[in-house]
């Protein structure tokens, strides 16, 4: 693999994986635009990794104390807020798990299709804005109730279809709950630690059948890149979401929506 194209893919795939404008769709449009062939599993399982390591960075004083407080929790005591944030993550998990071993293979490459990708990266653009304009803004991630969770968990389910975007997804059904933006997004990225891991185990089980990667360079450059990029990208966007809203993001959504329908159907 050319080690511009490994730079230039992590450097995609670490600012699209958290923000609420589809990792996919871009994935969709850049080889085709760009006639590259595909980067591989290996390199996927790499750049997945990466990101995974730049969102547990960033949330790692949070991690530890909500880990405390769950096994609190599981002990029988009272863990508090924190560990109902903790459990939260973990049933808000379960759907997307449960579907994605349902659909694994090629159910989830049906879903591929250039059109299908288009309409979910634009339609879901405009239910993101519609949910940032709409929403009350006034509950922050610790007054999630049960069924709260649920309804987060069960649409997070749909970013398996290729342009919704896990991020856009769970930060506008945080938004309808009437979660603040800066709650919605925290929500989700803590959301999106269990679903990375749980697809980059995925992709290294697929992984073991196939030959031994080789090009070790690459993908240690693409883990790195994805790495730095994410964490820059999740201190930008909370730092900036209350200024800026969501409207940015569902506007380039629909561009994103005509440039895949333009260069991929």
């Amino acid at each position: 693999m050319d080690l511009l194209h490994a730079v230039i893919l992590a450097v995609v795939q670490g600012f699209t994986e958290f923000l609420p404008i589809s990792s996919s769709g871009h994935l969709v449009l850049l080889p085709g635009f760009l006639d590259w062939e595909d980067q591989g599993l290996a390199f996927d399982v790499a750049v997945h990794l990466g990101t995974l390591a730049a969102v547990v960075w960033y949330f790692r004083h949070e991690l530890v104390t909500m880990t405390r407080a769950w096994l609190t929790s599981v002990r029988g005591g009272d863990g508090g807020q924190d560990a109902r944030l903790a459990w939260a993550i973990i049933w808000g998990t379960v759907p997307v798990v449960l579907a994605g071993a349902f659909l694994a293979g090629p159910a989830i490459d049906s879903l591929r299709a250039p059109l299908l990708v288009a309409a979910t990266t634009g339609g879901f653009g405009i239910l993101l804005w519609l949910a940032d304009r709409r929403g009350a803004k006034t509950r922050d991630e610790y007054s999630l109730q049960w069924s709260d969770v649920m309804l987060i968990g069960l649409v997070q389910a749909l970013a398996l279809i290729p342009g919704t975007s896990r991020s856009g997804i769970t930060m506008t059904a945080g938004l309808l709950l009437g979660l603040t933006r800066e709650a919605a997004a925290r929500f989700s990225f803590l959301l999106a630690i269990p679903v990375i891991l749980a697809a980059a185990v995925y992709e290294l089980w697929d992984l073991l059948s196939s030959p031994a990667p080789d090009d070790w360079l690459a993908l240690g450059v693409g883990a790195a890149v994805s790495a730095v990029v994410a964490y820059v990208t999740i201190r930008w966007f909370l730092a900036f979401l209350g200024r800026m809203g969501m409207a940015p993001f569902a506007i380039y959504r629909l561009l994103l929506a005509g440039l895949i329908l333009v260069f991929a159907v």
